[in-house]
């Protein structure tokens, strides 16, 4: 488990799944995430984040004072092979309040303190400008676009200093 200043980060658990799927098939969130996902998808989904491989790691966030579900953050093999990517994904209601911000800063934390990574990747819809300046503020640069899930995707990265 981690906190921040208003968040409990937990590892994702069977009983987490309900929630999970609400966020996964709400349209605002996947409206730069390729779309809704099927029903029949989900529950291979979920099964493979609440029994990950030894290099992917899947937590829920919740806030701190009132145990109310904001969202999910994870860090799983990036689609092109050798660094591990930062996903994030919350529910509208917590959008532009800065728990995006302190949940990735966290999760940040944890990748190059305790696992060591020497970089870390995050891939965003380029037409995501809210998701690219998060990862901005944080110090992430932009490596390169690339067209994928017919779109075009940002793909930013930091190196552990």
């Amino acid at each position: 488990m981690f906190e921040t200043k208003r968040c409990l980060i937990n590892t994702l658990r069977t009983s987490d799944s309900e929630e999970v799927k609400r966020l996964f098939i709400n349209p605002e969130v996947r409206k730069f995430l390729g779309g809704v996902p099927t029903v029949a998808s989900m529950e291979g989904i979920l099964n493979e984040m609440v029994d990950p491989t030894a290099t992917s790691y899947y937590w829920v966030i919740r806030e701190k004072n009132t145990n109310e579900f904001i969202g999910f953050v994870s860090l799983d093999p990036h689609h092109d092979g050798d660094d591990l990517e930062l996903s994030y994904q919350l529910l509208p209601k917590w959008w532009g309040a800065g728990y995006g911000t302190e949940v990735v800063k966290r999760v940040l934390q944890f990748a190059f303190n305790e696992l060591n990574l020497p970089k870390v990747v995050a891939e965003t819809q380029s037409k995501n400008t809210f998701s690219c300046r998060l990862l901005e503020r944080l110090g992430m640069e932009l490596e390169r676009t690339t067209i994928r899930f017919c779109a075009e995707q940002s793909i930013y990265s930091i190196k552990h200093l």
